[in-house]
């Protein structure tokens, strides 16, 4: 593998599940960026954001990303926000591949609608939120080298074939060993 393979998109579309599944059926490591803060902080994102805002937590968001992104090839997930940071998306060209894992919005809603932990969701209206939040960051998501659906319901083994797959038809040679 040439690069990072790093997952970007909106919240509750299957990034950690099919990345995790991703890096199974290509034999590298998978990590999950919001994990990886969380470990760094001693902390759940969403009490990152409570004590110390959004400024703070993009500013860790970035510092955890650069090190993961400098480590072993790999698979790499990251939060919803993650993709929409120019430093962020300048950071990941360098590294690898982007792909924008993308779903409709009645599938991310009943994936994300029952979770507190998704601190931007945290609205007299989570559901209008998230449909605002869709249409101001699909387009900056429309950026990635890669746009893969993720259906609902799908089996997310499947789902990681398919993508590697598509990212072996999109950058032939990517996949295989330098």
């Amino acid at each position: 593998m040439h690069g990072q393979i790093v997952l970007v998109g909106m919240m509750g579309v299957g990034k950690s599940a099919v990345g995790a599944a991703l890096g199974r059926h290509l034999r590298v490591p998978f990590v999950d960026n919001d994990t990886e803060i969380e470990r760094a902080a001693a902390m759940p994102i969403a009490d990152i954001f409570a004590r110390d805002g959004e400024p703070f937590f993009r500013a860790r968001e970035t510092e955890v990303l650069g090190r993961l992104l400098s480590g072993p090839r790999g698979v790499i997930a990251t939060g919803g926000g993650a993709w929409i940071q120019p430093a962020n998306r300048a950071l990941i060209r360098e590294a690898g591949l982007s792909v924008w894992l993308d779903a409709d919005f009645e599938t991310l809603w009943a994936r994300v609608r029952q979770r507190p932990t998704r601190p931007l969701l945290l609205t007299e209206n989570p559901r209008e939120t998230l449909a605002s939040l869709i249409e101001r960051r699909a387009p900056i998501y429309a950026r990635a080298d890669l746009r893969f659906s993720a259906r609902a319901g799908g089996d997310i083994d499947a789902a990681a074939r398919a993508l590697a797959r598509a990212i072996r038809t999109a950058r032939p040679g990517f996949l295989e060993e330098p």
